[in-house]
């Protein structure tokens, strides 16, 4: 029998046949087909820019452009691809020192030559960088903060920078006004280089950081590009509790892996690996954040990018650029400052395409933390999430400004499944299908102990409250995860956001000490 040899694939589309002979790909999607040849195009455009006078430059050949595409969309193509038709180098800025070295590391694993500048260079390495820009590499990589350097700019100048990338763009708008200033200086580096083409990439903006990007990056005028905002594989659930890091021993035990912990502190990150060591065993879990050393850093994400099962706890400082294809579920202990941030970290789950559950911790502090923005601002969508009666997915596709959207999966949204579900039943089934709801039924701990002194009003001291729950939290971790993992620090922490929250107090009279659920207005 004749050997079968497969044909070479062969297309006549140089993009395509790019694509594949530089990274395998036979198929790009329509919206990354669509960005690189508004790139293309728009360079053929600036090279014949006496033929099309007649029209506005800007707006016909496309090429100032910000481009939406969902994480895990394939932009890093968007722009590697026209890298290597272009007659000249791309420079790709990018927010983070790690997220550079692991661009490069997979650049060089293909056949894209690529140099890096970043503070702290030695003169011999970046004469070394010009040298193989001269000897024909491809992609520039730097940071905002290398390229406020005049000196290092006017050589970038000289050297026929034909594309300029913006990735993780958002930060411009997210960080230039706050932390990282150099971001608001971008505008001028690209007027001092004034290439053919920009792009600046992101996975989540607001029309407000839409706008603020566009000011910075291109005197308010810009092409938009914006694909689906949805995700429909990513499931967005909340779970409702005031000792969080007991809920998330639950969730690592009864939820798929591996999974990402995001914590809002260094602290907290270290805080919850020490308890997920403790309570599952040594190596189940470590911690990422930006006061690692650089080996430090990369012992980790080789740790979990290898893992199968591992457990990270992080801070948002391993939240863009993670390329880890099978993270099953995210869970936030802290809620993201933005709906923008929260999906850009949501979305490190099912890379894969597979299902992934993205699950955010709201406490009752946190409501009353989150009722001081404004209604309808970026921080305010976050306590919408957590707290609509409707559809999840929906408010964070509405804080994008984004498309209505049928519902592939939210906690809420399958709760109304499942009542349709029951209406379907009759007799018997209905009320032992209602039964078998009811024991899955999540039940968080301060509506348990609101329940508690609500039913017993004037029956228990702030004390003897604490203790109950004590006991009765640590009976339900015992049946959940083996072990005893409430303190009675965490029992005081739900009684207090009780309290603050306005949902019990304290008798002040008859049942002097005593707790009782605090009446509404409306109650007679």
């Amino acid at each position: 029998m004749a050997e079968f040899t497969e044909e070479p694939f062969k297309s006549d589309d140089l993009v395509t046949q790019t694509a594949y002979d530089s990274f395998g790909i036979k198929y790009l999607y329509p919206w990354q087909r669509l960005v690189v040849a508004n790139i293309l195009e728009a360079y053929e455009c600036q090279k014949h820019i006496d033929e099309f006078k007649e029209f506005d430059n800007d707006s016909f050949c496309k090429g100032r452009q910000i481009v939406l595409l969902p994480t895990g969309a394939g932009k890093s193509l968007c722009f590697q691809i026209p890298a290597l038709l272009l007659d000249g180098p791309t420079l790709i800025i990018y927010p983070l020192l790690a997220l550079m070295s692991d661009q490069q590391r997979r650049m060089e694993e293909g056949s894209l030559r690529s140099v890096t500048f970043r503070g702290g260079q030695s003169d011999e390495e970046r004469r070394e960088n010009f040298r193989k820009l001269k000897e024909g590499a491809q992609i520039i990589l730097a940071n905002p903060e290398v390229l406020q350097s005049e000196e290092l700019l006017q050589q970038l100048c000289k050297i026929g920078i034909k594309h300029i990338a913006i990735d993780e763009a958002h930060c411009v708008s997210e960080w230039g006004d706050s932390f990282r200033p150099a971001y608001l200086g971008l505008g001028k580096v690209i007027q001092s280089i004034n290439p053919p083409m920009i792009t600046a990439f992101t996975a989540t903006a607001s029309p407000k950081v839409l706008d603020r990007v566009a000011e910075i990056l291109f005197n308010g005028e810009a092409h938009v590009v914006r694909s689906d905002s949805d995700r429909p594989n990513i499931h967005y659930y909340v779970r409702y509790a005031s000792a969080k890091k007991k809920e998330a021993l639950i969730l690592a035990k009864t939820e798929k892996r591996p999974m990402i912990i995001f914590c809002g502190t260094r602290d907290k990150a270290e805080d919850m690996a020490q308890e997920l060591n403790v309570c599952f065993g040594p190596g189940t879990s470590r911690f990422y954040h930006a006061g690692l050393e650089k080996a430090e850093k990369e012992v980790t994400e080789k740790w979990f990018y290898e893992s199968k099962d591992g457990i990270l706890c992080a801070t948002c400082a391993y939240g863009m650029g993670v390329d880890k294809k099978n993270i099953k579920t995210v869970v936030h202990i802290e809620a993201s400052p933005t709906a923008e941030a929260y999906i850009q970290e949501a979305g490190r789950g099912g890379r894969d395409g597979s299902v992934a559950k993205a699950i955010l911790i709201w406490s009752l502090e946190d409501s009353l933390n989150y009722s001081v923005y404004e209604k309808g601002s970026r921080e305010a969508a976050m306590r919408e999430f957590a707290e609509t009666t409707d559809c999840r997915r929906q408010v964070l596709l509405d804080a994008l400004g984004a498309e209505q959207a049928v519902c592939s999966g939210c906690d809420l949204c399958n709760a109304r499944a499942a009542a349709r579900e029951i209406e379907s039943f009759k007799g018997i089934q209905k009320i032992l299908y209602r039964r078998s709801l009811k024991g899955q039924r999540h039940v968080s701990d301060w509506e348990e102990t609101y329940s508690i002194i609500k039913r017993s009003k004037n029956a228990y001291s702030e004390q003897e409250i604490e203790d109950e729950l004590f006991e009765r939290m640590n009976k339900e971790s015992l049946k959940i995860l083996g072990v005893k993992s409430w303190t009675h620090g965490d029992t005081v922490e739900v009684i207090k956001q009780l309290k603050d929250s306005g949902k019990i107090e304290q008798d002040e009279f008859l049942w002097k000490g005593k707790l009782r659920a605090k009446k509404k207005k409306t109650d007679s």
